[in-house]
Protein backbone atom coordinates (compact mmCIF):
# COMPACT_ATOMS: atom_id res chain seq x y z
CA UNK A 1 0.00 0.00 0.00
CA UNK A 2 1.19 3.04 -0.76
CA UNK A 3 1.50 5.97 2.07
CA UNK A 4 0.62 9.42 1.99
CA UNK A 5 4.23 10.13 2.30
CA UNK A 6 5.46 7.99 0.02
CA UNK A 7 2.86 9.52 -2.59
CA UNK A 8 4.04 13.07 -2.00
CA UNK A 9 7.41 14.69 -3.97
CA UNK A 10 9.80 16.50 -2.57
CA UNK A 11 9.90 20.31 -1.89
CA UNK A 12 11.68 21.43 -5.24
CA UNK A 13 14.25 23.98 -4.46
CA UNK A 14 15.62 26.80 -7.18
CA UNK A 15 18.98 27.72 -6.60
CA UNK A 16 19.98 30.37 -8.79
CA UNK A 17 23.75 31.62 -8.06
CA UNK A 18 26.37 32.05 -10.61
CA UNK A 19 29.21 30.51 -8.08
CA UNK A 20 29.62 27.17 -9.18
CA UNK A 21 31.23 26.29 -5.85
CA UNK A 22 27.82 27.36 -3.59
CA UNK A 23 25.46 26.17 -6.48
CA UNK A 24 27.12 22.38 -5.82
CA UNK A 25 27.27 22.85 -1.65
CA UNK A 26 24.06 23.97 -1.70
CA UNK A 27 22.78 21.69 -4.02
CA UNK A 28 24.43 18.32 -1.98
CA UNK A 29 23.18 20.16 1.01
CA UNK A 30 19.84 20.00 0.07
CA UNK A 31 19.75 16.42 -1.13
CA UNK A 32 20.89 15.41 1.97
CA UNK A 33 17.80 17.10 2.93
CA UNK A 34 15.00 15.33 0.73
CA UNK A 35 15.31 18.11 -1.58
CA UNK A 36 14.71 18.01 -5.11
CA UNK A 37 17.12 20.71 -6.94
CA UNK A 38 16.86 22.65 -9.93
CA UNK A 39 20.25 24.66 -10.46
CA UNK A 40 20.90 27.94 -12.82
CA UNK A 41 24.08 29.91 -13.01
CA UNK A 42 22.03 33.14 -14.93
CA UNK A 43 18.81 35.20 -13.56
CA UNK A 44 17.21 34.13 -16.88
CA UNK A 45 18.07 30.46 -16.84
CA UNK A 46 16.71 30.81 -13.17
CA UNK A 47 13.50 32.43 -14.83
CA UNK A 48 13.22 29.71 -17.52
CA UNK A 49 13.05 27.03 -15.23
CA UNK A 50 11.04 28.06 -12.81
CA UNK A 51 8.33 28.68 -15.46
CA UNK A 52 8.87 25.53 -17.33
CA UNK A 53 9.55 23.03 -14.37
CA UNK A 54 8.34 24.98 -11.29
CA UNK A 55 9.29 25.29 -7.87
CA UNK A 56 8.75 25.19 -3.95
CA UNK A 57 11.27 28.13 -3.05
CA UNK A 58 13.45 29.47 -4.66
CA UNK A 59 17.23 30.89 -2.97
CA UNK A 60 18.27 33.88 -5.36
CA UNK A 61 21.91 35.35 -5.12
CA UNK A 62 22.16 39.34 -6.30
CA UNK A 63 25.07 38.96 -7.67
CA UNK A 64 24.23 37.84 -11.29
CA UNK A 65 26.21 37.67 -14.26
CA UNK A 66 23.61 38.50 -16.54
CA UNK A 67 20.57 40.13 -14.57
CA UNK A 68 20.76 41.84 -11.04
CA UNK A 69 18.77 39.56 -8.70
CA UNK A 70 16.35 42.27 -7.93
CA UNK A 71 15.38 42.67 -11.65
CA UNK A 72 15.17 38.83 -11.04
CA UNK A 73 13.01 39.01 -8.28
CA UNK A 74 10.89 41.66 -9.59
CA UNK A 75 10.34 39.58 -13.12
CA UNK A 76 9.16 36.92 -11.06
CA UNK A 77 6.76 38.97 -8.45
CA UNK A 78 4.76 39.81 -12.17
CA UNK A 79 3.67 35.80 -12.27
CA UNK A 80 5.10 33.58 -9.19
CA UNK A 81 4.07 33.84 -5.30
CA UNK A 82 6.90 31.53 -4.64
CA UNK A 83 8.99 32.10 -1.58
CA UNK A 84 12.19 33.24 -2.10
CA UNK A 85 15.21 33.53 -0.18
CA UNK A 86 17.86 36.12 -1.02
CA UNK A 87 21.72 35.72 -0.61
CA UNK A 88 23.12 38.57 -0.40
CA UNK A 89 27.10 40.12 0.74
CA UNK A 90 25.26 43.43 2.09
CA UNK A 91 24.18 43.08 5.54
CA UNK A 92 22.60 46.62 6.23
CA UNK A 93 19.51 47.55 7.56
CA UNK A 94 18.59 49.41 4.43
CA UNK A 95 19.53 46.73 1.60
CA UNK A 96 17.37 44.10 3.75
CA UNK A 97 14.20 46.11 3.80
CA UNK A 98 14.58 46.93 0.43
CA UNK A 99 15.04 43.46 -0.47
CA UNK A 100 11.88 42.28 1.50
CA UNK A 101 10.20 45.56 -0.06
CA UNK A 102 10.79 44.11 -3.73
CA UNK A 103 9.09 40.69 -2.90
CA UNK A 104 11.57 38.82 -1.40
CA UNK A 105 10.50 36.80 1.31
CA UNK A 106 14.18 36.18 3.82
CA UNK A 107 17.41 36.78 3.08
CA UNK A 108 20.46 35.47 4.86
CA UNK A 109 23.77 37.26 4.48
CA UNK A 110 27.46 35.50 2.95
CA UNK A 111 29.07 33.97 4.11
CA UNK A 112 26.62 31.79 5.57
CA UNK A 113 25.87 28.55 7.54
CA UNK A 114 24.10 25.80 5.83
CA UNK A 115 22.03 24.89 9.07
CA UNK A 116 20.77 28.39 9.28
CA UNK A 117 19.23 28.23 5.34
CA UNK A 118 18.18 24.90 5.80
CA UNK A 119 16.23 26.69 9.18
CA UNK A 120 15.13 29.29 6.70
CA UNK A 121 13.68 27.17 3.90
CA UNK A 122 11.93 24.78 6.57
CA UNK A 123 10.26 27.67 7.66
CA UNK A 124 9.00 29.33 4.66
CA UNK A 125 7.77 25.91 3.41
CA UNK A 126 5.78 25.39 6.46
CA UNK A 127 3.94 28.81 5.50
CA UNK A 128 3.96 28.59 2.00
CA UNK A 129 0.63 28.84 0.24
CA UNK A 130 0.37 26.40 -2.90
CA UNK A 131 0.69 28.13 -6.28
CA UNK A 132 -1.65 28.64 -8.96
CA UNK A 133 -0.99 26.95 -12.35
CA UNK A 134 0.71 29.78 -14.31
CA UNK A 135 -1.35 30.48 -17.63
CA UNK A 136 -0.55 32.68 -20.50
CA UNK A 137 -1.20 36.12 -18.91
CA UNK A 138 -3.49 37.36 -21.88
CA UNK A 139 -4.71 35.84 -25.29
CA UNK A 140 -7.13 37.32 -27.42
CA UNK A 141 -5.97 35.24 -30.11
CA UNK A 142 -3.92 38.18 -32.18
CA UNK A 143 -1.83 39.15 -29.20
CA UNK A 144 -0.67 36.07 -26.79
CA UNK A 145 1.14 37.34 -23.74
CA UNK A 146 2.93 34.86 -21.58
CA UNK A 147 5.15 36.45 -18.73
CA UNK A 148 5.91 33.22 -17.09
CA UNK A 149 7.30 31.76 -20.26
CA UNK A 150 8.82 35.32 -20.72
CA UNK A 151 6.98 35.24 -24.39
CA UNK A 152 4.92 37.43 -26.81
CA UNK A 153 3.20 36.41 -30.03
CA UNK A 154 1.51 38.38 -32.74
CA UNK A 155 -0.62 36.85 -34.88
CA UNK A 156 0.81 33.47 -34.30
CA UNK A 157 4.71 34.76 -34.80
CA UNK A 158 7.03 35.47 -31.96
CA UNK A 159 7.53 39.42 -31.03
CA UNK A 160 11.48 39.92 -29.91
CA UNK A 161 11.31 42.01 -27.31
CA UNK A 162 14.30 44.09 -25.34
CA UNK A 163 14.35 43.71 -21.56
CA UNK A 164 13.25 46.86 -20.52
CA UNK A 165 10.12 46.74 -23.19
CA UNK A 166 8.94 43.37 -22.13
CA UNK A 167 9.15 44.14 -18.48
CA UNK A 168 6.88 47.01 -19.44
CA UNK A 169 4.30 44.89 -21.13
CA UNK A 170 4.68 42.60 -18.15
CA UNK A 171 3.85 45.18 -15.58
CA UNK A 172 0.80 46.67 -17.48
CA UNK A 173 -0.51 43.53 -18.75
CA UNK A 174 0.26 41.93 -14.79
CA UNK A 175 -2.91 44.57 -14.17
CA UNK A 176 -5.04 44.28 -17.17
CA UNK A 177 -7.72 47.80 -17.72
CA UNK A 178 -6.20 49.68 -14.39
CA UNK A 179 -4.12 52.37 -14.86
CA UNK A 180 -0.58 52.68 -13.93
CA UNK A 181 1.14 55.97 -12.61
CA UNK A 182 3.88 57.54 -14.50
CA UNK A 183 5.54 58.03 -11.56
CA UNK A 184 5.08 54.38 -10.28
CA UNK A 185 6.34 53.17 -13.72
CA UNK A 186 9.62 55.04 -13.83
CA UNK A 187 9.84 54.04 -9.98
CA UNK A 188 9.85 50.21 -11.15
CA UNK A 189 11.47 50.28 -14.50
CA UNK A 190 14.28 52.29 -13.44
CA UNK A 191 14.05 53.48 -9.89
CA UNK A 192 13.45 56.16 -7.60
CA UNK A 193 15.80 58.72 -9.02
CA UNK A 194 13.93 58.92 -12.45
CA UNK A 195 10.48 59.21 -11.38
CA UNK A 196 10.46 63.06 -13.16
CA UNK A 197 11.77 61.18 -16.47
CA UNK A 198 8.57 60.50 -18.61
CA UNK A 199 10.53 60.92 -21.71
CA UNK A 200 11.91 57.28 -21.02
CA UNK A 201 8.82 56.04 -20.75
CA UNK A 202 7.30 57.72 -24.08
CA UNK A 203 10.76 56.25 -26.16
CA UNK A 204 9.94 53.29 -24.34
CA UNK A 205 5.86 53.12 -25.32
CA UNK A 206 6.12 53.87 -28.75
CA UNK A 207 8.86 51.32 -29.55
CA UNK A 208 6.54 48.97 -27.86
CA UNK A 209 3.49 50.01 -29.66
CA UNK A 210 5.33 49.59 -32.92
CA UNK A 211 6.47 46.10 -32.37
CA UNK A 212 2.76 44.93 -31.30
CA UNK A 213 1.02 46.96 -34.01
CA UNK A 214 -0.40 49.64 -31.98
CA UNK A 215 -1.55 52.48 -33.56
CA UNK A 216 -0.33 55.19 -32.00
CA UNK A 217 -3.28 57.61 -33.18
CA UNK A 218 -5.47 54.65 -32.35
CA UNK A 219 -4.09 52.34 -30.37
CA UNK A 220 -5.69 48.81 -29.52
CA UNK A 221 -3.59 47.80 -26.32
CA UNK A 222 -1.78 49.99 -24.37
CA UNK A 223 -3.64 53.75 -23.94
CA UNK A 224 -1.86 57.15 -22.65
CA UNK A 225 -3.78 58.78 -20.02
CA UNK A 226 -1.90 62.51 -20.90
CA UNK A 227 0.12 63.32 -17.89
CA UNK A 228 -1.44 60.34 -16.11
CA UNK A 229 0.30 56.78 -16.81
CA UNK A 230 -0.44 54.00 -18.89
CA UNK A 231 -3.35 51.62 -19.30
CA UNK A 232 -3.69 47.87 -20.76
CA UNK A 233 -6.64 47.23 -22.54
CA UNK A 234 -8.13 43.69 -22.25
CA UNK A 235 -11.82 44.85 -24.29
CA UNK A 236 -12.28 46.86 -27.69
CA UNK A 237 -14.26 50.05 -26.84
CA UNK A 238 -16.40 52.00 -29.79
Amino acid sequence: MTTSAEATPPPRVLVIDDEPQIRKFVDISLRSQGYATLLAETGQQGLSLLASKGADIVVLDLGLPDLDGREVLQELRQWSRVPVIVLTVRSGEEEKVALLDAGANDYVTKPFGIGELMARLRALLRNAVPADPVAPTYDDGNLRIDIARREVHLQGEPVALTRKEFALLSILASHPDRLITQPQLLREMWGPTHTEDAHYLRVLVAKLRQKLGDAAAAPRYIITEPGVGLKFVTERTG
